[in-house]
């Protein structure tokens, strides 16, 4: 086998679903009369039925979410504007009132992969020669419902990988801004005080109602220096998934947007994480079968796309697309990418473009990088091995990949000798 010659490196890391961490999200009664009947059952307890509700609830809650009280104090207020209350309502009923119109929802309890992996913002404190990483995961849960989770670790000068221990805590984004043109367009806000692995995105507009699936984040430096991150995804609404963008330069401030124009056309858009001859540069696959490139001034609006490659070899014959962002290297934009082959198996690859004219294809894997083994192949969707992002360190390509739609392991392999067996 191929990865045996090249000697790839599976690393003994295993990011598996887990049911325990769970989003307070409103809970919304089908009935406005049905709300209006639990607001008034409340106000009519008394005050010592309504310490002891509340006293119940805390001993229930406060374990498994932090800030618990003013979520229900929030939602309280979300709900009186609707309900509008006749009465004076006291501290504990409001928190007894909100806390029936929340739930919680286990995001990951399904799944956890699809991961992509950029450099943290904060490098304070690393030891020298070693990277302090993000890693964003497409995390799912009931009703098949995705969003984007985050946990850092680090890179060390050997190039081990360490994964941070994550909060048992998580909280969604709190909504700050939304376009009235497009309810696609707008901004999320986290606590910087909050650790990066009790950070949600959960869906937040109509396109994204079922989902936002596989984020492919990337650290663009523009011409001036400034560095932001990117991340293209599928924002899908249970029927059809369109391309979304997603902007942020440090994790706590987001902008969601929609991306327009003739080529913003089907899933896997992977931007360059730099201009190229001074505009942004792309690649897609708008017919579900080839890779394409594309150009454009404006990050938000692609017109025109030009084929790049085929698939070529029989682990792919089905299709390809790209694994994340193409990867700046002394050897060429070197871009991770996937096949699919009978049975729908997905393996992973690679190829290489030129630096100074990426439409030109230098090399390519004959044969992939990464097939699944046995113990990757049973999962949610199976005999899948699937990235969305990966970085070289140290002249190493580290590779986190998802296993058959269900987990996340890594891999690592030396840049030269991945080079060496491209045609």
């Amino acid at each position: 086998m191929l990865h045996k010659k090249l000697a790839l490196l599976r690393r003994d890391i295993l990011l598996k679903p887990d049911c325990t961490r769970v989003l307070l999200l409103p809970f919304y009664p089908s009935r406005k009369e049905t709300a209006q009947k639990i607001m008034d059952n409340v106000l009519s307890l008394s005050e010592k039925e309504v310490d002891h509700l509340v006293k119940k609830f805390h001993t229930d809650f406060m374990r498994r979410h932090k800030e618990i009280e003013s979520s229900t104090l929030r939602r309280y207020e979300q709900v009186a504007v609707a309900l509008n209350p006749i009465n004076t309502v006291s501290h504990q009923q409001k928190i007894l009132i909100g806390s029936y119109f929340l739930m919680e929802y286990a995001f990951a309890s399904a799944a956890l992969f699809n991961p992509s992996i950029v450099p943290h913002p904060d490098q304070t404190g690393v030891p020298p020669d070693s990277l302090r990483f993000i890693l964003s995961l497409r995390a799912t849960g009931e009703g098949h419902i995705s969003s984007i989770a985050f946990l850092t670790g680090v890179i060390d000068e050997w190039n081990a990988i360490t994964v941070d221990k994550q909060s048992p805590f998580v909280m969604p984004a709190e909504r700050v801004t939304t376009d009235a043109l497009s309810l696609s367009n707008y901004e999320v806000h986290f606590d910087p005080k909050m650790d990066l692995s009790e950070r949600v995105l959960f869906p937040g507009s109509p396109s994204q109602s079922n989902g936002i699936e596989d984020a492919r984040f990337v650290r663009f430096v523009d011409d001036n220096g400034e560095v932001i991150y990117y991340a293209t995804f599928n924002a899908y609404n249970g029927t059809i998934a369109v391309p979304e963008l997603i902007e942020t330069k440090d994790f706590n401030n987001i902008k969601f947007s929609s991306l327009q124009g003739l080529a913003i056309r089907n899933k896997g858009m992977s931007l360059f994480p730099r201009k190229i001859n001074g505009k942004y540069a792309m690649l897609s696959r708008p017919d579900d079968e080839n890779i394409f490139i594309m150009f454009s001034d404006d990050i938000h609006n692609w017109s025109e796309s030009s084929p790049l490659l085929s698939p070529a070899y029989p682990w792919e014959y089905m299709k390809i697309g790209t694994c994340g962002s193409p990867i700046e290297t002394k050897y060429g934009w070197l871009v991770i990418s996937h096949g699919v082959g009978p049975v729908r198996k997905y393996s992973i690859g690679a190829f290489l473009l030129d630096l100074v004219d990426p439409t030109r294809v230098i090399a390519r894997m004959a044969q992939p990088l990464i097939t699944p083994l046995e113990r990757e192949r049973n999962g949610y969707v199976p005999n899948v091995v699937y990235s969305c992002g990966a970085l070289v360190h140290h002249n190493e390509l580290i590779l986190p990949y998802g296993t058959s739609d269900s987990a996340t392991r890594f891999a690592s392999v030396n840049l030269d000798e991945l080079v060496s067996f491209m045609d």
